[in-house]
């Protein structure tokens, strides 16, 4: 059995993907036999039917397709804005951005979405891709979780973190149930956030072009901002120890890695962990920086 990491930062990380991708095919004694990439995520700085995340992704997507189909690797578009009205359906970068990736390489690409509108539209204009349900839908009520498994429109769901270890529930879920499920694992979110949903439509209204006041976060760390050692004390964390004896043991093999946003050097600490052997970290790590135009930030 094999995990597989949805990995973020399609247009992001370009430099760092760029580098890291030879790695990981050409070089695999360096990685963990029991993984392999899914897919990379993400969407461009400016995209109207973005959300999650606003104002990250400069690459050319033209030079993000190229490499990922070069590494035969599965793009997903993060096309999760909760508040799309049928006028921004025509937007043509987002059109021009589905007609590049739907059929770019040999494995089928996907989309992530929210809006009930726009994946019906997507349906029927792009049926070649695949679409997965976002994790801005929030969904902490495992009913409505379960509810939307059942739905034949998605590959896979991601629930709201908060699920993660809610594991009699999981584990008494049919095996093409788990099959679509697909866990935010290092989520550095407040265990308790009571704000999350208005979070994510702050973003959506900013993607949109609105002229709305940041989302003022509630957690009592927010000054201190991502980071990943203290995500892995968070509740929901899923960590390898997690993935290969809890979560695959029972059936679960997709996990979804967070951090547009947050930085390349942030991201390839997530890839050392979940992906690259402990003795293979240094090497990994000196041949991205010699090799990449990594930003340190």
């Amino acid at each position: 059995m094999k995990c597989y990491y949805h990995l973020p930062g399609l247009f992001e990380f370009y430099e760092l993907y760029k580098v890291f991708l030879p790695l990981f095919y050409y070089h695999r004694e360096y990685f963990y036999d029991w993984c392999e990439i899914g897919s990379i995520y993400g969407a461009p700085d400016d995209c109207i039917w973005g959300g999650g995340r606003v104002g990250f992704g400069e690459e050319n997507p033209k030079d993000v397709a190229s490499l990922m189909e070069k590494y035969d690797t599965s793009s997903r578009l993060t096309f999760s804005n909760s508040l799309l009205k049928e006028e921004h359906l025509s937007d043509k970068k987002c059109n021009a951005l589905c007609k590049l990736f739907e059929n770019n390489g040999n494995k089928q690409n996907g989309i992530i979405v929210y809006s009930d509108l726009l994946l019906d539209y997507l349906k029927e204009k792009y049926p070649d891709f695949y679409f997965v349900s976002s994790t801005t839908k929030v969904l902490t009520d495992f009913s409505d979780f379960e509810k939307e498994l059942n739905r034949m429109d998605f590959a896979y769901v991601v629930p709201d973190f908060r699920l993660n270890k809610k594991f009699e529930k999981l584990n008494s879920l049919p095996q093409e149930l788990k099959d679509k499920v697909e866990f935010l694992s290092n989520e550095c979110c407040w265990f308790d956030c009571y704000d999350r949903k208005n979070c994510y439509e702050n973003v959506s209204r900013k993607s949109l072009g609105e002229d709305c006041e940041d989302h003022i976060c509630v957690s009592p760390t927010a000054d201190i901002g991502y980071r990943f050692s203290d995500a892995m004390k968070n509740q929901g964390f899923i960590g390898i120890d997690d993935i290969l004896n809890t979560y695959m043991p029972n059936g679960f093999t997709n996990f979804k890695i967070e951090g547009r946003g947050l930085g390349s050097a942030v991201v390839l600490e997530f890839l050392l962990y979940y992906m690259t052997k402990p003795e293979y970290h240094l090497k990994v790590r000196e041949e991205i920086y010699l090799d990449s135009m990594l930003d340190l930030f």
